[in-house]
């Protein structure tokens, strides 16, 4: 598969330890970058320690432009398409920077959404101007790896499916976090998500995923020229499923941390109250993905969701 492809003989500096993470808070009103020790500390550049005290967290980059895969684990695609490697080669979207969040952020679910999924994934973060690589040197040009939440307005698919510009767009709907850690061995990571405490995804990165992250950045800067802070999300195994109003969704990277999030309630769009644009939908083809299919995922995800409380109204 792919994701073997084009490895370096010897391991490159990104994946080699000893582990190094960054978070940005806000501190006092400001921004403020600190990094964590291997005992939690919290140290903010300027010198202060946070150890201890409530922490407001920031997305852990400022990028330009947000780059999606669509389909990138082999769970995914059974379950959506029944087969192991869905296309031949990666398809993408983007996401637009508004649609930024941080660890413990608010996931609004408007009143007219029936479906709002979450996709538990992992983000590279570009760090030095990339242009024209290829997959052996695309790792030398990723600053980190943080944990992603790839949240999904799935009633908007019917309209949106090609650009998903308001199913994955929506002002919040990318909490990332809570920070950019190097010196980690990402192919060697297993992602889990968890919905109210109950484990609803769960993949090996490196045994489940088609692409590695070094070959998408390959692949988009052929024609793209990425910036720093630029992030790539690299997509989600299996098992994706609705979240309702209360929720608490977390996605967990080993050797990364833990991303949180809490769905609330918001209003209907003004606009929308007056029959401006798209209504949402609740076809056939919304329902295959916001539903999924629980036939092709293991039985202890479906049982997580199960446990963890009703998924939509």
């Amino acid at each position: 598969m792919p994701i073997m492809d084009f490895l370096p003989k010897s391991l490159p500096a990104i994946l080699r330890g000893p582990r190094h993470e960054r978070r940005r808070l806000l501190v006092g009103g400001s921004p403020c970058w600190a990094s964590v020790s291997e005992t939690g500390e919290i140290a903010l550049d300027d010198g202060r320690r946070l150890d201890g005290q409530s922490l407001v967290h920031l997305p852990p980059c400022e990028p330009s432009k947000i780059i999606c895969v669509h389909l990138s684990y082999s769970s995914r695609g059974i379950e959506s398409r029944n087969t192991a490697k869905p296309t031949e080669t990666p398809t993408y979207f983007m996401k637009p920077v508004t649609a930024l969040n941080a660890h413990g952020g608010e996931l609004v679910k408007p009143a007219d959404c029936g479906y709002l999924n979450y996709e538990g994934e992992f983000a590279a973060v570009i760090g030095t101007v990339c242009r024209n690589v290829t997959p052996e040197e695309a790792w030398d040009y990723i600053e980190g790896f943080t944990p992603a939440l790839d949240m999904g307005q799935q009633n908007f698919r019917d309209t949106d499916q090609g650009s998903m510009l308001r199913v994955k767009g929506a002002d919040g709907l990318l909490p990332l976090g809570p920070g950019l850690v190097r010196g980690v061995n990402i192919l060697e990571q297993t992602l889990r998500t968890y919905r109210n405490g109950h484990l609803v995804q769960e993949a090996h990165i490196g045994e489940e995923m088609i692409w590695g992250p070094h070959y998408m950045i390959a692949d988009i800067a052929r024609h793209i020229t990425l910036l720093p802070g630029d992030v790539i999300l690299t997509g989600t195994p299996c098992h994706s499923r609705s979240l309702a109003v209360g929720d608490l969704i977390e996605v967990e990277i080993t050797g990364l941390g833990r991303l949180s999030s809490r769905v609330v309630a918001g209003p209907v769009p003004r606009a929308s109250a007056l029959g401006v644009g798209h209504a949402p939908t609740d076809s056939a083809e919304v329902r295959r993905v916001a539903l999924g299919n629980d036939e092709r995922v293991p039985e202890r995800l479906r049982a997580g969701y199960r446990r963890s409380g009703p998924g939509h109204p």
